[in-house]
Formats: C-alpha cells, sequence, structure tokens
C-alpha cells in the first residue's frame, strides 16, 4: 500500500481502540500533537478549528469517525443506532462548506449505513460495514494520492523549480498529498528538483506545513512570501506550478486556497504551466461555479499572528478561505484516473464516466 517512505500522517484510524488519529496541524511545525477520539462533536470541532484540514483529509476523517462512532454505540436498538449515526453525519457536514471530499465520503457513509439497516437490524454488523467502508475511503485516497503522483511526475522536467502554495501534501490527505504527491514521486524517481512554498497567509500552511514535509523527507525547499511570485516569474525562476484544490466543477473551474487566483494569473502572463492536482473526489459534478459557498473565516486568523496583534483591533476584515481560478488558467487536472485536459466541459465529465462505468 505504501510503496514509497511515509514520513507523515494527517489522519489515520487505530484499530486496536477504535479510534480515528490525527496530528494537530495547528501546532506544527512547533510540536507534534497526536489526538484520538471516537467523538463525532470534537472530531467537528478539530475540522472547524483546522487541527484537521485540506480536502482529501477532511473527508477521511469523516468517514474514520463515523465508523469510529458507529463501533461505540453499537448494542443499541437498531432505530436508535441509526438515528444516532444519522446525527454524527449531520454534525460532520456542517463543518465546513467548501471542501467537496467532506461530502463525498458521508454521502458514501450515509449510503452504507442505509443499505446495510435494509439488510440486518444487527448493530454490531452494521457498524462493522460502516468501518469497511470509511477504510475504504482511506485507502482510495491513498492510492488516489500515489496515482496523482506518478501521472503528475511525467509533467515535472528534470532540474524544474516547482511552486506550491498552501499544502496539498500527507498533512492534507491520507499519505503523500496530492501537489506534494507529485513532487514527491518526481524526487523518488532520481529528479532533480527543487521546490518554492508561499507561506500561505493568514495561517500559513505553506511556511508551517508543506516547509515542514520537505525538510523531513530532504527534499529542496525555498520559503517565499505569497506577493513574491509574481516577481519570482519575471526572474524565470519558476518552472511550473502545482497546486491542490478543495472542488472542481465540472467546467475545470477550481476552489483552491485563497492566494491560487493571483499565481494562476501570474503563471498565465509569463507562460508558466500551471498544474491542479487532485482526487476525483474533489471533483463536483452537480453544481456550479455560482452556486458554491466560499467559506469566510474567523478575522481573528487576520488580525493575529501565533497569538499576537498586527494591525487595530476594531478594523473590519474579509477573511475569505478559498478563491477561485477559472478554467482558462489551467494547464492540466491531474488526478487518479490521468491529466485532464482542456476543454474541461467536455473532458472532465468523460474522466468521471470512466470512474463511475
Amino acid at each position: 500500500m505504501y510503496p514509497y517512505p511515509v514520513v507523515v500522517k494527517a489522519v489515520w484510524f487505530n484499530e486496536s481502540t477504535g479510534e480515528i488519529c490525527w496530528i494537530n496541524t495547528k501546532k506544527l511545525p512547533c510540536e507534534e500533537e497526536v489526538t484520538c477520539s471516537s467523538d463525532p462533536v470534537r472530531v467537528a470541532v478539530a475540522i472547524k478549528d483546522m487541527e484537521i484540514r485540506g480536502a482529501p483529509a477532511i473527508g477521511v476523517a469523516a468517514a474514520l469517525t463515523i465508523g469510529a462512532y458507529a463501533l461505540k454505540v453499537a448494542g443499541r436498538g437498531v432505530e436508535e443506532f441509526t438515528s444516532l449515526v444519522n446525527s454524527a453525519i449531520h454534525t460532520l457536514l456542517k463543518t465546513r462548506p467548501t471542501a467537496y471530499n467532506l461530502f463525498y465520503a458521508l454521502t458514501k457513509m450515509q449510503r452504507t449505513l442505509r443499505e446495510a439497516v435494509n439488510k440486518t437490524s444487527d448493530t454490531y454488523t452494521i457498524a462493522r460495514k460502516l468501518v469497511e467502508t470509511a477504510l475504504e475511503v482511506y485507502r482510495e485516497d491513498v492510492e488516489a494520492n500515489l496515482k496523482i503522483g506518478e501521472y503528475g511526475a511525467e509533467l515535472v522536467p528534470d532540474n524544474a523549480t516547482i511552486l506550491t502554495h498552501c499544502n496539498a501534501g500527507a498533512l492534507a490527505t491520507s499519505a503523500y498529498g496530492t501537489a506534494l504527491g507529485v513532487i514527491r514521486v518526481a524526487w523518488y524517481r532520481g529528479k532533480r528538483i527543487r521546490v518554492i512554498a508561499t507561506e500561505t497567509r493568514p495561517l500559513l500552511q505553506g511556511a508551517r506545513l508543506t516547509v515542514y514535509e520537505l525538510v523531513k523527507e530532504g527534499i529542496p525547499v525555498t520559503l517565499v512570501t505569497d506577493n513574491a511570485v509574481g516577481l519570482l516569474m519575471r526572474k524565470e525562476k519558476i518552472d511550473l506550478v502545482v497546486v491542490g484544490a478543495d472542488r472542481v466543477t465540472r467546467d475545470g473551474y477550481v476552489v483552491n486556497k485563497i492566494g491560487t487566483y493571483m499565481i494562476a494569473l501570474a503563471a498565465s502572463r509569463h507562460e508558466v504551466p500551471f498544474y491542479v492536482a487532485a482526487p476525483t473526489s474533489t471533483i463536483d459534478l452537480e453544481h456550479t461555479i455560482d452556486q458554491v459557498v466560499i467559506e469566510e473565516r474567523d478575522p481573528g486568523e487576520v488580525k493575529y499572528i501565533m497569538g499576537q496583534p498586527i494591525t487595530v483591533e476594531t478594523v473590519d476584515v474579509y477573511n475569505y478561505a478559498f478563491d477561485v481560478t477559472d478554467p482558462d488558467l489551467v494547464s492540466a487536472i491531474i488526478t487518479e484516473l490521468g491529466v485532464i485536459k482542456p476543454p474541461y466541459n467536455e473532458t472532465i465529465p468523460r474522466t468521471m464516466s470512466k470512474k463511475h462505468s
């Protein structure tokens, strides 16, 4: 299952205790704190507060939590059991509105619950089915990371400098990452690459998490401020951009960490390839871009850094967590089913039809 080294993990299932465990990404890189729980409310707080973050990791964490909670409440009558599990699903559904993997994973868990209840009233059997589905979501993400990495590595020239934004690595997924999965596989295959990581204001996921992952693995990385990207491209210091995604619409609009759109614009201006690495569980075939809710977060995330105020306390703040990159700015979308190229309104549905066939 892990053909390459797994240096760090975001979430996993502790089969001996029946709990989901996660590394608290809010405390990295200063402290490697691991928390375990089977309480949906505790995990919901972890997702809302970004102890667990990154679209694939959020989806996997939600699925594993439902499996763990089902084990905890098994033994009750089937009606009470079903009500409790459904309530847990709804609690997790309300945590973050933009990342599509959350809805993908919990829809899968709802389907398993419904099908299992139709077949048996033994809640222990139903709980085991839910755990099996949750572990399937986990394994599916690991396999997607690997395939994305393998397809994406083919697009990376030897001796390339790659820019990445935010953290789309092991700390945002189940294993290797999406954007960092591409980087990792290219590195493992012997390509002489260098990475430029943006710090990613306001929560500094690039500075804290991407740099942490790459330094641990010995992959050369240079940290830059977000607003240095345009100058670096003008100086021809970047050969390609690889980012992750929290949602991709059927016609190729990419919703990703705030700041991605500006990077895509600069890349287009300077003719730098701009690639999006995302599993098909991130692709939303149901909604148009104007129907996607863009999450707004606590103004305090902008007003404070590491608990220290940096501005006037009373100032108004826009703190959008994500922005939207238009399809014409995206060179290709790297998925576990292959590299999708424009025109996306044709190629994305065609690719997704392979997944469901």
